[in-house]
Parts: structure tokens; C-alpha cells; sequence
């Protein structure tokens, strides 16, 4: 694969400011080579993974009680390695550390409304909840659910739950009653915080409904407690152990932290469950604190002037990244709403209007609003605005242009990837290097990141599997109801022997990069050529008339055939002359395997709540195969669109 040239290069200023040419200065000290390279810096974090996570909490001031036992044990194992044996700490005594009058939540949603709360403030009000928590009598290990839209309220019960050394768990409020139970009831919360309801595209929907029906089946809740967001306030609460945010806990508390071990549990969070229940993941205190604090500083410069915003809810493991960079010092920008409500313009003008620094989103997102003929650069100062993060999906290279000459064209833009299951990044940007065309600039610090070819070799410009060769403290500690670890064992380590797997199709290139080629599962096999299908979409979705697209392969006369839906803008009707612009787009900028041999129009694709299109649930449809969980998908019905269809007879 041939280097591309730059579309952004850090200016020698920029490269010396950074909290990464900071931390470089100390890990010199301890052994780290003196050249300003990421890629010797990166391999000195691997081969001396000890020194480096040492140096790291040294360089964050991480809060915690150092035992005198070693770093790691057992790291040669994976599952199996552990980490700061003997160390304890308190997840939300490391976000809190900061208790003046700068700002460190900024909230704001789709109906224009605005609130503002201190760290003094948001000190004061995680003081009162987690007062409340202790009155039930909470101790380290349980757990606490949030079924929550995106307010500062979550913020502050997330960590009045983890001041107490308990577990915090969350999904957002667009989960059916089964998918809230496919959840909440693996892991019994003892209490529950919820809202009255939630806005999202223009409308009101209400919250407590649903919980009633959650309740029925949840014998473990012994306390509902109910934020009102909706104007008007909650109304009537029917429902059973309830009390209102504003009356629960004390006023003027005390805020004592209960320092838990490294590897004791803070979040669990949720696989996307669309092929069965899902897996209920666990991380640990101190591995999240470690990891989202250099993703933070030495990744993404985040400074304590700057303000961090996200586009995410609170059952994507981005809003768990985004809550640690309290740990910072800098404000949290919330937004709670839709993305295009009530214009496609509302997040650049919440951009505008608080002067963001690190702006989040999706792939997704980009590219609609490329569609729409959105230009941020033309309609808003973003003058404050230094770094764009996107993940979710492979960002394509036609975003990145995107983003250069229609959002900023002096920006980071980093492209980021891991996931739910690590609560953290494989692979992402960093302050020293140069940002090319659909290019991850590199593995994270400390983190073995690789490309493995089908014999367990790592390759370079070759497509293989994404994997990680040692151990890293973000690991989970497990997964919930597995006593034995079979089943987590089963998820990530059974493909190669002690090393992560991680279930992307990915390419590293020479200089160190990485694109990221689609999920492994979703691979298409024609002929046995493997084809990860974030090719087929990057090509198809560069054509105007092409709104989303979704690929899968079917079984046909012994072998697979590559099919594609696509849905199209409003007007536009396929046939024959599209379909034939389609394939010579894919056909010119991939090889004539990736061509479909069949293309289908569809109104809806399925996706899940957080956003990713469900290739393994329409290929399941397509075959007349039942889905496990339609509860996992934001848009069900839409799965209908792709069934008994005549076109995929013939």
C-alpha cells in the first residue's frame, strides 16, 4: 500500500504544547527513546509495558494506594495477566479531584435548553446522592442502573455510585421493556434512577411507562428514583420504592471514597446483543482510569481549558470515555437529543456557542451531513475547535476530506477504534503525527496492536485480523455470571492462542497506520476471497443518489454471492443505469469481486440503538433464519424490508 501523502501535519508548536512531548520528557527518565517519534515511543511502551503504565499514572496523578508488589503478574498470560495486584483506589475521587468554580458539565438539548454546573457544584451534588446510596445501605460490588437520556444527572449518580466502590451500569431510554431486561436483569441492580422521559426528534416520549414494566420483572430494585426532565415535571408516580431526584439523599453531605481494589468492578456494560442475549461485560476500576487517562492526555491533548464534547448516549461506551475526562479538569459538553433536530446545523452551533475543543461523532453522522450540504467551516466560528474524534464505524476516505475542506482544515482529525469490550481504543490518533487519507494513525500507547494473517502471523499491508499479542490493564476482569471465564475465553482468545482477538478486519500499513476493513463476521467469502464490506461501502456512498448502504453474502449454488441494498434519497429510483454507475464505482476502486451480483433497494436499514448497521441480522433474514433479539435494534421493523425478497431468488 503506498504511503499517502498528509492531509494535516502537527506544526513543531503544536507537537511542542502537547501533553504527549510532556510525557515524552519523563518516560526519557525511565528509559523511553529522546527522538520526538511515535512509532520508537509506541514500541518502547510495549516492550517496557511496566515502566510505561508506571509513568503514565506518575504523569496523570493518578490517586491511589501503591502496594510494594510488582506491576504485572502473570504477563505472559492473556486471560490470566493482573495488574497493580496490590494497589487500591476510588474511580470518582479521580474525576472529582478538581472542586472549584471552573465549569464541568455544560448540558444542553435539542429544545434550546441550557444548564451549567461547577465542579464545587457537581462535588456538592455527587456528595447528596451518594448520601442517599449509602442510607440503602450500597456496599462495594453492587449495582446501580441508570435507564437515562443524556443529562448532568447521570453524571453525578455514576459517580456518587462509584464514590461507594459499587458498580455502575446504564442503557439509554430507547430500549424496549426486553431489552432493558435482556440487561438490567443479568446484573440486579439494587437501585434504579431513571427520567420522567426524554426529546428526541421534535417529540416527547415518555420514560416511566416502560419502567413499570421493567419493575414487574425486576425484583432486585429497591429504590426508583425519577429525574424530572419533561416540562410540566414527572407527574404522577405510580411506581413502586420511588422517590424524586430532588428529595432523595442530603444536602451538605459528606463525600467519603471508598478505596477498592485495582481489578474490583466499576461499569458493566453490554454487547450489542443482536444474536442472542447479551453478554454482560465487566471492567475494572483501575484499568478504565489508566486507559481513558492516556487516551485523554497524551491521545487526544486534552487540557483542562479545553471542553470535550461527545455526540453519544448513555448506553455507548463512548459516554463512559467522555465521563472520565472530568478526570482532566476540563467541562463536559452534553448534548441530549437528535443530531438534526431542530436543523442539521444544531451540534456545529453547540459548537459555536461553547467553544469546543474535541468534537465527537460518527462516520455516520459525516457523511449525512455531506449529503445535506452541510458546511460548518462557511456557517460557523470553530475557531476554538482543534480536534474532531469519529468512531463507530470506518471513517471513509471521502470524510476525510470532508472534514478538511468543509469543518477545519488546521485539525486533528483522529479516527478512533476499539470498543465496548476493551471501554477504550486499539488503534486512534495522537499530537505527533501526520493524518492521511483513511488512515487510524496508529496503535494506542501500550497497547500490542497487530494485524494477523489466517496462521497467526503478524502482517503488514496485508488484510488479517485485528488482534492485541499482550496484555493491557483495560482488559475486562470478566464476564458477568461466568464463574468459570469459559464464556469469555469463548469471545476473544479461542481464534489465537494468548492473544486478544478482537473481531475486525483490518490492514496495517507501512508507516504504522491502520484501516479498518468492516467486523470479521460480517466478512464476505466469494469464491474464498475474503472482503471486508467497509470497501464496498466506502465506494457505493461516495454516489449522491446513495444514502446508506449494507452488504451481505448469500448462499447461492454452492459458493456466496456478494448482495447489496441500498437506500436511496427521496425521488430516486433504481434502475438499470444506476445500478450499472454502482458497480463500475466499485468495480474501478476495489477489483471486480467486490461487484454485487445482486443490488436491492430498500426504504430502512436495521441498526443498532448506538448506530451500527446489523449485516448478521439481515443475513440472517435473507436466509430465513430467525433473529435472537430484535430488542437490540433501534429500527426492528425495518429488518422486514430484506425478507422473502424476489430479487435474491434468481
Amino acid at each position: 500500500m503506498n504511503q499517502t501523502p498528509p492531509l494535516w501535519q502537527p506544526s513543531p508548536g503544536r507537537v511542542a504544547a502537547s501533553n504527549l512531548s510532556r510525557f515524552h520528557t519523563e518516560a526519557v527518565a525511565r528509559g523511553a527513546p529522546r527522538d520526538v517519534d511515535y512509532r520508537a515511543l509506541w514500541r518502547w511502551s510495549v516492550d517496557r509495558r511496566e515502566d510505561f503504565w508506571v509513568a503514565l499514572a506518575d504523569f496523570a496523578e493518578v490517586v491511589w494506594e501503591r502496594g510494594p508488589g510488582p506491576v504485572l503478574q502473570h504477563g505472559d498470560r492473556m486471560p490470566g495477566a493482573v495488574w497493580f495486584g496490590d494497589t487500591r483506589l476510588n474511580f470518582a475521587e479521580n474525576l472529582l479531584a478538581r472542586r472549584d468554580d471552573h465549569p464541568a458539565v455544560v448540558f444542553v438539548n435539542e429544545r434550546g435548553t441550557r444548564r451549567e454546573l461547577s465542579y464545587r457544584e457537581l462535588h456538592a451534588e455527587v456528595a447528596r446522592i451518594a448520601a442517599g446510596l449509602r442510607e440503602l445501605g450500597l456496599r462495594p460490588g453492587d449495582r446501580v442502573a441508570g435507564f437515562l437520556p443524556n443529562l448532568p444527572e447521570v453524571l453525578v449518580a455514576m459517580l456518587a455510585t462509584t464514590s461507594l466502590g459499587a458498580v455502575w451500569t446504564s442503557c439509554s431510554p430507547d430500549f424496549g421493556i426486553h431489552g432493558v431486561l435482556d440487561r438490567f436483569g443479568q446484573v440486579e441492580p439494587r437501585v434504579l434512577f431513571t427520567a420522567d422521559g426524554y426529546y428526541y426528534g421534535g417529540k416527547t416520549l415518555d420514560s416511566l411507562g416502560p419502567i413499570r414494566g421493567v419493575l414487574e420483572h425486576l425484583p432486585s430494585v429497591e429504590r426508583v428514583v425519577v429525574i424530572p426532565y419533561l416540562e410540566g415535571g414527572a407527574g404522577t408516580l405510580d411506581l413502586p420504592h420511588v422517590t424524586r431526584w430532588h428529595d432523595f439523599g442530603r444536602a451538605g453531605a459528606d463525600l467519603p471514597f471508598e478505596r477498592v481494589p485495582f481489578d474490583a468492578p466499576l461499569y458493566v456494560m453490554y454487547s450489542s446483543g443482536t444474536t442472542g442475549v447479551p453478554k454482560c461485560i465487566v471492567h475494572g476500576v483501575g484499568g478504565t482510569l489508566l486507559q481513558h487517562r492516556k487516551e485523554h492526555l497524551l491521545h487526544c491533548d486534552l487540557k483542562p481549558d479545553d471542553r470535550l464534547f461527545f455526540f453519544t448516549t448513555c448506553g455507548w461506551m463512548m459516554w463512559n470515555w467522555l465521563a472520565s475526562g472530568l478526570a482532566t479538569g476540563c467541562t463536559l459538553v452534553l448534548y441530549d437529543g437528535s443530531p438534526f433536530a431542530p436543523d442539521r446545523d444544531v451540534l456545529w452551533r453547540l459548537a459555536q456557542n461553547e467553544r469546543v475543543t474535541h468534537f465527537g461523532t460518527s462516520p455516520k453522522y459525516l457523511a449525512a451531513l455531506q449529503k445535506e450540504g452541510g458546511d460548518p467551516a462557511r456557517d460557523f466560528d470553530l475557531g476554538a475547535l482543534r480536534v474532531v474524534l469519529s468512531t463507530g464505524s470506518p471513517l471513509a476516505p471521502e470524510q476525510f476530506d470532508y472534514v478538511y475542506e468543509h469543518v477545519k482544515a488546521d485539525l486533528h482529525l483522529a479516527s478512533i477504534s476499539g470498543g465496548t469490550d476493551i471501554i477504550s481504543c486499539f488503534a486512534l490518533g495522537n499530537p505527533w503525527q501526520p493524518v492521511r487519507r483513511g488512515e487510524l494513525q496508529g496503535p494506542g500507547l501500550g497497547m500490542q496492536t497487530e494485524v494477523y494473517d489466517d496462521s497467526g502471523n503478524a502482517v503488514v499491508e496485508a488484510q488479517g485480523e485485528l488482534v492485541c499479542s499482550a496484555p493491557f490493564p483495560s482488559m475486562p476482569i470478566g464476564f458477568w455470571n461466568d464463574p468459570d471465564g469459559r464464556k469469555y475465553r469463548a469471545a476473544y482468545f479461542e481464534r489465537f492462542e494468548n492473544v486478544w482477538h478482537h473481531g475486525d478486519y483490518a490492514l496495517q500499513t507501512r508507516d504504522g497506520g491502520f484501516v479498518i476493513l468492516g467486523r470479521s463476521d460480517a466478512v464476505l467469502n466469494p469464491g474464498g476471497v475474503r472482503i471486508g464490506t467497509a470497501e464496498i461501502y466506502r465506494q457505493v456512498e461516495k454516489l449522491d443518489e446513495i444514502l446508506e448502504s449494507l452488504a451481505i453474502g448469500q448462499d447461492w449454488e454452492h459458493d456466496v454471492r456478494v448482495v447489496l441494498f441500498v437506500r436511496l434519497r427521496p425521488g430516486v429510483e433504481l434502475d438499470t443505469t444506476l445500478e450499472k454507475r454502482i458497480r463500475d464505482v466499485i468495480r474501478s476502486n476495489t477489483t471486480p469481486r467486490h461487484v454485487p451480483a445482486r443490488i436491492v433497494a430498500v426504504p430502512d436499514i436495521p441498526r443498532t440503538i448506538s448506530g451500527k448497521i446489523v449485516e448478521l441480522a439481515v443475513r440472517e433474514t435473507v436466509h430465513g433464519r430467525p433473529v435472537k433479539n430484535t430488542d437490540a435494534l433501534a429500527n426492528p421493523a425495518a429488518l422486514e424490508h430484506f425478507r422473502d425478497r424476489d430479487e435474491l431468488r434468481s
